[in-house]
């Protein structure tokens, strides 16, 4: 495994959360996940981006891509594209480096190639109230 970024970075910033908000995500009327277990994921330098269990993405309907990347702060990337399409839709960190160790077995969607929707948390969780 590579050496990554915090080993000469050590302050960069990378804050995960698990939310309870439905999240779905679909290309097209094809429903790819839907989950109430994503983890939101603010990257120091990038927008927020939604990952989402394997177990809750609908595998049947991806097929692996040939692409790969190399994140400094995540690990190495394999990509995921829909069966009939050539562009991915889907990344994953099979082997997250341990700072990030809670993305393995989740993927993130291209929030420009699919659409990522954010419903309700259940159960809801009421707001503020006066005494």
């Amino acid at each position: 495994m590579e050496t990554s970024g915090w080993v000469e970075w050590p302050d960069y910033r990378i804050d995960v959360h698990r939310i309870r908000n439905r999240v779905r995500v679909s290309v097209g009327d094809r429903l790819l996940a839907d989950s109430t277990s994503a983890l939101l994921v603010a990257e120091q330098n990038h927008g927020i981006v939604l990952y989402l269990p394997r177990a809750d993405v609908r595998s049947e309907d991806l097929v692996t891509a040939d692409d790969t990347s190399r994140c400094p702060f995540k690990g190495q990337a394999s990509y995921w594209r829909l069966a009939d399409a050539t562009e991915p839709v889907a990344w994953e960190y099979r082997e997250p480096y341990p700072e990030v160790e809670i993305l393995r077995d989740h993927l993130g969607f291209f929030q420009d190639r699919a659409a990522v929707e954010i419903g309700e948390a259940h159960p809801a969780v009421s707001g503020f109230q006066a005494h």
